[in-house]
C-alpha cells in the first residue's frame, strides 16, 4: 500500500494551489475519472478513482472539435503516468491516480525546470533514458501546433484568426527550429541540422534547455489551462499568458491576410518591451493603402513604437521593430531597444550590437540625403532599406549588419517589394489617436447639407479609416 510516505509529498504539492485552484483541479479529475468508469465499488470495496488515456481522449471528443490534437493528449497521458508514487508495490499502471494527476499539475504549472523535466522527458519519449533530437523536434512542433490550435478553439487569439494571418504550418516549423537552436550539447556547443536530429540528449541537457527557453513552460501551461481546462478562468499568478498574443486592432472587417502567422506574432511579441506587448494596431498596409512611399510615411509618422514587416517578390518575410515614433528627418533616430527580425524562411530576432547608433532612419523629399526608410548599417548598406522611390529595397549585410548583427534578410541583396505592413505596438500616443479628430463635415452639419443640396456627394466618406472601439475584437 502507499502508506504515508507518499501522502506528505502529495500534500506538499497540493499546498501550492489556492483553495479555489484545488477545487478546480478536483472537479476536472472527478469528471475524467467518472468517464473512466473508475468511481464505484468492486467486490464490495470502494476503489480509488483513476483516469485512463481513453477518458482523456473522451473528454476531448465530447467537444464538437477537439481542444487539443490527439498527439498532445497521448503526450500528456505519458507525462501523468511518469509520476512515480513511492512505495507503490505493483509495476507502472495504465491508470492515473489522483496523486499523480495533482503532482503532474503542480510540477508543470508551479514547478521549476528540475521538477518539470522528468515529466517533459516522458512527454518527449515514453521510453526511459536519453531522447533523440528528432523526438525533441517532434515534441516542440506538437507543442506549438497545440498552442495555436487551442487558442483558436477557445477564441483566445484576441482579434487575430487563422483566416486573417498567414498559414501557420510554416510558422510552427520555423518557431520550433528557433527554439531548438537553443539546445546545447554537454560540451556547450549547439548542434545544427542533421547533427541535432540524430544526436542523443540526456535529462541534464533538456533541463538546461527548458530553463533557458521560457516558451516551453509557457506553452505547456497554455495547453493544460486552455486544453484540459484546468485553472483556465482563475487569475493567473504567473501572468505568462497575459501578453502571449497581443490584441489585434485594425484588421477586422477588412479583406486582408497579414504577413504574420500566429507563431511569429507570439515570438516577435515576446521580444518587445513588456509595456508594448498587449496590443498591435495596423497603421499601414500596401494592399489597403496603396503602393506609395508618401502614403507609408503619412500613416506611420508620430504613431509611437511600431513594427515594419515586408515581403519581397521571392517570398522572404522580414522586418524591424522601431522603439520610437518615426519622424521624417535626415538623422538616425531610435535607441538600442530596436531590432531586426526574419519571419520566413526562418524565424529569428537580431538585437543591437553596440557598434553604432544607426537604429532607424526615415527621410522623404530631400535633395541631399537618401530618401527612404532604413534600419541598421549605414547609407547605401542598410540591414533593412525601403527606397523612397517605392517598390525597391535592399538588405546589404555581408557578412553581418553592424548595428544588429543580422544577416541578409531578403532573398537577394537588392529586392523588389511585394507587400509592406506597419503595426503600432502598445497604446498610440495621445496626439495620434483618431478620437476627437473630426472631418469639417462632421463639425459643420450646415456645410454638409449645403453640399448635398448642390448635388455634391461626400467623396471622402469611403476613404475614412474605420474607427474601432477600444475593447478586444473577438
Amino acid at each position: 500500500k502507499m502508506g504515508n510516505a507518499e501522502s506528505s509529498a502529495y500534500r506538499n504539492h497540493l499546498s501550492r494551489f489556492l483553495p479555489e485552484e484545488q477545487s478546480d483541479i478536483d472537479g476536472v479529475f472527478d469528471t475524467l475519472s467518472a468517464s473512466s468508469g473508475s468511481a464505484g465499488a468492486k467486490n464490495g470495496k470502494a476503489t480509488k478513482k483513476t483516469v485512463t488515456l481513453a477518458a482523456l481522449q473522451a473528454r476531448q471528443s465530447a467537444y464538437t472539435r477537439e481542444p487539443l490534437p490527439e498527439h498532445m493528449i497521448v503526450r500528456l497521458y505519458h507525462g501523468m503516468k511518469s509520476i512515480d508514487l513511492t512505495g507503490r508495490s505493483s509495476g507502472p499502471s495504465e491508470q492515473i491516480a489522483k496523486e499523480q494527476f495533482v503532482i503532474f499539475m503542480s510540477n508543470l504549472l508551479k514547478g521549476n525546470a528540475e521538477e518539470k523535466i522528468a515529466i517533459i522527458m516522458r512527454m518527449i519519449s515514453k521510453a526511459e533514458g536519453p531522447v533523440k533530437g528528432k523526438q525533441i523536434q517532434e515534441f516542440t512542433e506538437d507543442l506549438i501546433t497545440s498552442v495555436v490550435h487551442v487558442l483558436s478553439y477557445r477564441k483566445e487569439l484576441r482579434g487575430w484568426s487563422l483566416e486573417n494571418t498567414r498559414d501557420s504550418a510554416s510558422g510552427i516549423k520555423a518557431l520550433a527550429s528557433q527554439l531548438l537552436s537553443e539546445v546545447k550539447l554537454a560540451d556547450g556547443t549547439k548542434p545544427v541540422g542533421p547533427q541535432l536530429v540524430e544526436s542523443d540528449f540526456d535529462q541534464s541537457v533538456i533541463e538546461d534547455w527548458v530553463y533557458r527557453v521560457p516558451q516551453i513552460s509557457i506553452f505547456l501551461s497554455v495547453i493544460i489551462r486552455q486544453g484540459l481546462h484546468v485553472l483556465h478562468s482563475l487569475p493567473d499568478q504567473t501572468k505568462d499568458l497575459l501578453n502571449l498574443v497581443p490584441s489585434c486592432k485594425g484588421i477586422k472587417g477588412r479583406e486582408l491576410v497579414s504577413l504574420f502567422d500566429i507563431p511569429s506574432i507570439i515570438y516577435i511579441n515576446s521580444h518587445l518591451p513588456a509595456e508594448l506587448q498587449h496590443k498591435w494596431q495596423l497603421l499601414f498596409s500596401s494592399r489597403l493603402h496603396g503602393e506609395s512611399f508618401s502614403q507609408l510615411c503619412g500613416h506611420i509618422v508620430k504613431k509611437g513604437p511600431c513594427i515594419v514587416i515586408l515581403k519581397d517578390l521571392d517570398g522572404y518575410i522580414f522586418g524591424g521593430f522601431a522603439s520610437h515614433s518615426w519622424e521624417v528627418k535626415p538623422q538616425f533616430q531610435g535607441d538600442n531597444r530596436c531590432f531586426l527580425f526574419s519571419v520566413f524562411p526562418s524565424l529569428a530576432v537580431y538585437t543591437h550590437t553596440g557598434y553604432n547608433d544607426h537604429y532607424m532612419y526615415l527621410n522623404h523629399g530631400q535633395q541631399t540625403m537618401p530618401n527612404g526608410l532604413g534600419m541598421g548599417g549605414q547609407h547605401g548598406y542598410f540591414g533593412l532599406w525601403v527606397d523612397g522611390d517605392y517598390g525597391k529595397g535592399h538588405s546589404k549585410a555581408k557578412p553581418r549588419c553592424t548595428t544588429y548583427n543580422s544577416p541578409q534578410l531578403s532573398a537577394k541583396e537588392d529586392f523588389t517589394l511585394d507587400a509592406v505592413e506597419v503595426w503600432a505596438v502598445g497604446d498610440l500616443p495621445e496626439s495620434a489617436g483618431t478620437k476627437g479628430k473630426k472631418s469639417i463635415l462632421d463639425v459643420d452639419p450646415e456645410a454638409q447639407a449645403f453640399l448635398e443640396m448642390a448635388g455634391k456627394s461626400r467623396q471622402s466618406e469611403g476613404l475614412r479609416e474605420p474607427i474601432e472601439e477600444d475593447d478586444d475584437d473577438d
